[in-house]
């Protein structure tokens, strides 16, 4: 033993004198690091309540739960994360992949309670001392878990599909829908903004999982218009993507469009693989167009014998004669109706009903009635010169170029209107070789077309006239003098700009075609006026219950002439709904 040894106990009792090494207050002397990962904070107005923080953690630490005073609404699911302390590791995942920034975390570390319980808690709802801390983790700018940059789609060139009806938008590569779908966070807030509530996580899932059998599936349950709506939809379900709040939305439609793109009408029969046991129950559906194809099949489902009267030569109605080839074309909205009418689904084309006998004839040899006639009645823009021959509607233009009549528009056109009747008007004039303004009296901004219309409308040479009022059309030979005059947006609190003619601000401008696009009315002179006088209108719109019924108990509506969207997808949503409809009211009177 060395002397080391021996002497070495006796020298720690010198540390005995010294002076302590702790720390009195260890929250206030030992504060976290300025970005250390504490307790959770939660800004609840930027939170969506998307479950994603929820789906990464792998301690299960986290559930979604309602929270008083949140409301459900479009784009938020009303619920918010509940984080359970007993289980959380703080690893910060729910941080990095929150995909509005809404989830941080304080640097305090220091909660004392001899409740369990308080320690799972809800951030931003459970007030605590932290709420307001300034330092503390948050997700770093130049960080994404989350792919936010969507995979761009192939267009034709602005000079190429200037000229030519040739579809611009050329779809996904197998890799590309792949890519974008392996974006989807899967969180589901898409789907109640979607008005045929597609189930959307589900066929992207089923596009990343390579599974185009399960995605057309998936797609037929809710929409039987899907290869068209992959083209046209208004996509109302990108503009409250969890992703857009940092972001680009997932591209929904486009991968709506992949999934039928990958499949012939042929496999299409051998995928959905449905059989028809008839009921002997028959109903009749008023129109071929979305609305009334939707009712169509799913009624065709459950087994009921189904004829459709159609006016014009060929089914979709406004999908093929009022939108043009380039975004949706004949043969892909040709691909929908083929497999519809397979299934057993008559429908007579050019049968107008002209006359009470006819209707009547119709009325009395079926169970049930749908009516969806569309909006084929252009809504006038009532100033002088309006009954010019120089004068058309933008639904008659696309009318006219769908049944590829001769159309002289001369050189120089003017369109009023700005929505997408007036867009399509617009860009199909200019690919019939005119130089295309369009009017309108409210700002670019207020236009209730897409933003994406308007863009390519833009970059397609189409010139835009903002703020402006049609006020006079005056003959001037073959051509026509079109006087209009500038407008101011005069502002109320708490409502919309109004815009006001400014005095003296009056112009003519020399043109060869005027085209009206401010808007369409539905046409209902097919109804027996004892029959109209009974169905319930409000804004030249007919009435119908959560069930799709009119105020004639036998007599369903849906579409364009009942709702005031205005689009496909929530035409093909009224169509199912009504079908679900039909099929209740006319089981009930069976029971009685």
């Amino acid at each position: 033993m060395s002397l080391r040894d021996i002497i070495s106990p006796f020298s720690v009792w010198k540390r005995a004198a010294q002076k302590p090494w702790t720390i009195a207050d260890p929250i206030k002397d030992r504060p976290g690091a300025d970005n250390y990962r504490g307790f959770h904070k939660n800004d609840l107005a930027k939170c969506i309540g998307c479950g994603t923080c929820e789906n990464i953690c792998q301690n299960a630490a986290i559930d979604m739960v309602p929270v008083e005073g949140q409301e459900t609404n479009m784009g938020d699911s009303g619920l918010r994360p509940r984080i359970d302390y007993g289980r959380c590791c703080w690893c910060a995942l729910c941080v990095d992949v929150c995909p509005t920034g809404s989830l941080t975390m304080s640097n305090e570390y220091t909660w004392i309670s001899e409740d369990a319980d308080d320690f799972r808690f809800i951030p931003g709802a459970d007030k605590k001392g932290w709420d307001n801390a300034e330092k503390g983790y948050k997700r770093d700018e130049n960080f994404q878990l989350i792919d936010f940059e969507r995979i761009p789609m192939k267009e034709l060139g602005v000079e190429e599909r200037s000229t030519s009806f040739i579809e611009m938008v050329k779809g996904y590569s197998k890799e590309q829908a792949i890519a974008e779908a392996e974006r989807c966070l899967e969180c589901g807030i898409c789907v109640a903004r979607c008005p045929a509530h597609m189930d959307i996580p589900e066929y992207i899932k089923a596009i990343r999982e390579d599974d185009i059998k399960s995605a057309v599936q998936i797609l037929y349950k809710t929409n039987p218009f899907s290869a068209s709506c992959g083209r046209i939809c208004t996509h109302r379900c990108e503009e409250i993507c969890s992703l857009a709040h940092n972001g680009e939305p997932i591209a929904i439609r486009w991968l709506k469009r992949y999934i039928l793109d990958q499949v012939t009408p042929e496999e299409l029969t051998n995928i959905l693989e449905d059989t028809i046991q008839s009921n002997n129950k028959k109903v009749a559906v008023i129109g071929a167009g979305p609305g009334g194809l939707s009712t169509a099949y799913y009624l065709r489902l459950l087994g009921y014998e189904i004829t459709v009267f159609e006016s014009n030569a060929k089914g979709g109605g406004m999908l093929r004669y009022g939108i043009p080839e380039y975004r949706l074309p004949y043969d892909q909205l040709d691909k929908d109706i083929d497999y519809i009418t397979s299934l057993g689904i008559k429908i007579k084309y050019n049968t107008k009903i002209s006359s009470k006998s006819e209707f009547n004839a119709i009325y009395n040899s079926h169970d049930a009635l749908f009516i969806s006639p569309g909006l084929w009645n252009s809504i006038p823009v009532n100033i002088i010169g309006e009954e010019l021959p120089n004068v058309i509607s933008g639904i008659d233009l696309l009318n006219k170029v769908t049944n590829n009549e001769e159309i002289k528009l001369g050189k120089k056109v003017a369109v009023i209107g700005g929505g997408n009747t007036a867009m399509d008007a617009a860009r199909t004039a200019k690919r019939l070789g005119a130089e295309v303004e369009i009017y309108y009296r409210r700002r670019i901004e207020d236009m209730p077309a897409d933003v994406e219309e308007i863009e390519e409308a833009q970059d397609e040479q189409v010139k835009f006239l903002p703020q402006t009022t049609p006020l006079e059309l005056k003959k001037n030979g073959s051509k026509i003098k079109f006087l209009w005059g500038k407008n101011k947006m005069e502002s109320e609190e708490g409502k919309r700009p109004k815009p006001v003619l400014i005095k003296g601000k009056t112009y003519e401008t020399d043109i060869d075609t005027f085209i009206i696009a401010i808007g369409q009315n539905t046409d209902l002179s097919f109804l027996p006026n004892e029959i109209r006088d009974k169905i319930e209108t409000k804004w030249n719109k007919i009435v119908v219950n959560e069930i799709g019924q009119t105020s004639v108990e036998k007599i369903f509506s849906g579409g364009d002439s009942s709702n005031n969207v205005a689009d496909a997808v929530s035409a093909i949503a009224d169509g199912h709904n009504a079908a679900m409809g039909i099929d209740k009211y006319l089981n009930k009177q069976e029971e009685i």
